[in-house]
């Protein structure tokens, strides 16, 4: 576990409510200096607890209409590695994730429209050597999307 101390932490905090804006401004409203900012940033970004800046796309502007969660369940654990290997190559699929339960990896599918899902599921991901099936959970909106909290101990 990464340490933050208060500075970090508020800069974090300045990070994600604008994370375009500039160092020199977060530095102004937290009274430190603009160097100060950059040299923190940097630290964070090197231990790893900054990953990325990535830019969020509207995906329904971008005309994506099914948004679907899928259950992906395997015919045995062993084809895991071989079959998130093979998802990564399906440009809809957004997320993919290892879980517990009745199914082995959970995946979020973007798509045009339910033709396109269907496609996504019986052409590509039914196709993988390893799977055994697939249950799909439309979306029919997401009321909120947000980062992990920040915590901080004093």
């Amino acid at each position: 576990m990464s340490y933050i101390d208060y500075v970090d932490f508020e800069i974090l905090n300045a990070l994600k409510k604008d994370a375009r804006q500039a160092y020199s401004k977060i530095a102004e409203s937290l009274k430190i200096s603009n160097s100060l900012v950059h040299q923190r940033i940097k630290k964070m970004k090197n231990n790893g607890l900054i990953i990325k800046s990535d830019l969020i796309l509207d995906e329904k502007i971008l005309g994506y209409n099914t948004k679907s969660y899928v259950g992906i369940r395997l015919k045995q654990a062993r084809f895991a590695a071989e079959v998130v290997e093979e998802l990564k190559k399906i440009g809809q699929i957004k997320e993919c994730n290892y879980v517990s339960g009745k199914y082995a990896i959970f995946v979020l599918i973007f798509t045009k429209d339910n033709d396109g899902l269907r496609s996504v599921l019986y052409d590509k991901i039914h196709e993988i050597p390893g799977v055994a099936g697939t249950d799909s959970f439309i979306c029919f909106s997401t009321n909120f999307n947000r980062s992990v909290p920040l915590i901080f101990d004093k």
